[in-house]
């Protein structure tokens, strides 16, 4: 069994080549949050034969208001969308996956697109809150850690990371939005990361606002209506992106750019 990675050293390193920030080192090292960010590692980096990496993360909201406003199933089946998407994929080799749900339930953790979990009712029951800045911290330590992993054993890394919620935060314990845009800006400098957040309508929240503050770009936020139509097209979208972005370091710089409208 491979000995887990050593995250204080991965950050450390992150920070050594100037990928995080003091501020962003600061969320990320700390000792509870530690163990959510493992518990999403996965795969280790010496059984990934591929020459170069892009991960894709996924993070479904698993809130209560989900399920009351009858969009479980459409939540699920836009997981499995882009599950699919990516093993159609010429580039799946090259693709490592990892789903954890808004309140911290790990799915899978990356692991390569052949062995991702599909959502079912069985695995998917949304009934909790919207931990929303706390559980982006978590999600999006697990992808730096991940990336600098395989960074610091000279393999090339991109990701694609997708937030989705019905809701503005509730329940947040420790972070801020300003407290997840010091996270998102210092991996948005480094051109190797593409986060994504879609906010499915509830007739109240202003999603573009939300996910402006966690220092996402306008591009990249999606807001579907309530309707199944809508929240299928925009599952779609981001497949599409994903696959697009996984094409080759080119392709990923042009649709990093260029946001959901990248032709």
């Amino acid at each position: 069994m491979a000995q887990a990675p050593d995250l204080n050293q991965l950050f450390q390193s992150a920070q050594a080549d100037g990928t995080l920030s003091n501020a962003s080192f600061q969320a990320l090292n700390v000792y509870d949050i530690g163990a959510q960010i493992q518990a999403g590692l996965g795969v280790h980096v010496d059984d990934v034969m591929a020459s170069e990496v892009v991960l894709v993360t996924l993070m479904p909201d698993d809130s209560g208001s989900i399920d009351y406003a009858g969009n479980a199933a459409i939540v699920r089946a836009g997981h499995n969308t882009v599950i699919d998407a990516l093993l159609s994929s010429n580039q799946q080799d090259n693709i490592l996956v990892h789903n954890r749900y808004l309140n911290g339930f790990v799915l899978y953790p990356y692991c390569p697109v052949s062995q991702a979990v599909r959502m079912t009712e069985q695995n998917y029951t949304p009934n909790q809150g919207t931990p929303l800045y706390d559980q982006t911290v978590v999600l999006l330590g697990t992808v730096l850690a991940k990336a600098q992993e395989f960074s610091d054993n000279g393999v090339p890394v991109r990701t694609v990371t997708l937030i989705i919620t019905d809701g503005a935060d509730a329940y947040s314990k420790r972070a801020t939005a300003k407290t997840v845009k010091a996270i998102v800006q210092d991996m948005l400098r480094t051109e190797n990361h593409i986060i994504a957040a879609m906010g499915i309508d509830d007739g109240d929240t202003d999603f573009h606002q939300v996910f402006r503050e966690m220092g996402i770009r306008d591009e990249w936020i999606l807001t579907p209506g309530n309707g199944q139509k809508e929240i299928r097209q925009a599952f779609q979208l981001f497949s599409q992106s994903a696959v697009r972005a996984s094409q080759s370091a080119g392709s990923f710089n042009q649709t990093s750019l260029g946001g959901f409208g990248t032709p």
